[in-house]
């Protein structure tokens, strides 16, 4: 009995994949169509029928009559569901190629806080490095941060909600030496890097500002990379000059001056057989990473393997066993021949 209700509850009916959803449009007709039955049956010419003077039967058994047609409709129903063919679909997904090796290197420094991006230098790398990240299938990505000091955040993993959280807890003073460190950020990058044994390794380096911290030649990094055979990608952020920084108690923009060194950051992707690029507004970054997308294709396939299950037959059993009961009852007592 709790199979038979299970097979009717709305979350079961509602779980399955329909070949032939449009004949569930059926349904309601069934019915319908018995209760325009019963209609015209009570219009018809009665024939009074003399009897023997007796006890008045009860309303439970007169109801009793309808039981046929409860009967038949029920086995109605079940095939119009058996014909609609109820499925469900197993899908597995197997992978098979070469993935890259990718490290994201993050300016966290105070300078990040400029509003020329929106709604400020840091929160638009942070989510277009998120959508970077969500466009990647197969790759290992790492994540390192950087001001004054450089740190590995993320190792190279295929976690990428593990890397999301990362990149969601990035944010200005997370690193307590200010200054702009790039030399060491591609230092850690390259340790993170150089052991990898992916067809193509790459970092790709954010930062607004010029290197001033840290103990590591940016070009001397970049240099290292080359010989690791890593492929660099630098991105300048933010536009030269008076730019909006915050806002004072007043609600007036307070603007600061600031300048990207532009040729250091050609010189780092030159040396590195990358390629530098410049963002001055959000919409610029994300075409910047919708190229670097383009340029670093994993060679990665997918497979799709997909099992159907009919699941029609216990519905046509149901179906047949009604009829069966119904046909039955024809020849019982409840069948009433001066109606039917």
């Amino acid at each position: 009995m709790n199979d038979f209700f299970n097979l009717l509850r709305y979350a079961t009916l509602a779980g399955y994949q329909w070949q032939q959803p449009r004949l569930l449009l059926l349904l309601p007709l069934v019915p319908l169509l018995f209760g325009l039955r019963w209609v015209l049956a009570r219009r018809r010419p009665q024939v009074t029928v003399a009897l023997a003077p007796g006890p008045t039967p009860r309303d439970f058994t007169a109801a009793l009559r309808f039981v046929p047609d409860v009967v038949l409709g029920l086995a109605l129903a079940f095939a119009i569901v058996a014909l609609a063919r109820p499925q469900r679909t197993d899908e597995r997904l197997e992978q098979s190629g070469r993935g890259i090796d990718i490290v994201l290197a993050l300016d966290v420094s105070g300078s990040m806080m400029i509003q020329d991006l929106k709604p400020n230098r840091l929160a638009a790398a942070k989510r277009i490095a998120g959508d970077f990240v969500n466009s990647r299938v197969g790759d290992r990505l790492g994540l390192v941060a950087f001001a004054g000091q450089a740190y590995s955040l993320a190792p190279l993993t295929t976690d990428y909600d593990l890397l999301r959280e990362d990149l969601a807890s990035l944010r200005l003073g997370l690193i307590k030496d200010d200054g702009t460190a790039i030399g060491t950020a591609l230092g850690v990058a390259v340790n993170r890097l150089r052991e990898s044994v992916a067809r193509s390794r790459v970092c790709i380096l954010l930062s607004d500002g010029e290197s001033n911290a840290g103990s590591l030649d940016p070009l001397l990094a970049a240099q290292l990379a080359h010989a690791f055979g890593i492929r660099l990608y630098t991105i300048g952020l933010g536009q030269d000059g008076f730019v909006p920084f915050d806002q004072d108690s007043l609600g007036h923009t307070r603007y600061v001056q600031t300048r990207l060194d532009e040729t250091t950051m050609r010189q780092l992707a030159g040396a590195a057989d990358g390629r530098f690029f410049r963002a001055t507004d959000t919409a610029g970054l994300r075409e910047i990473f919708a190229q670097i997308n383009r340029l670093e294709k994993s060679e990665i396939k997918q497979f799709r393997y997909r099992n159907t299950t009919d699941l029609y037959r216990p519905y046509l059993w149901f179906s047949i066993a009604f009829w069966l009961l119904w046909l039955l009852l024809q020849n019982s007592f409840l069948s009433n021949p001066l109606e039917d």
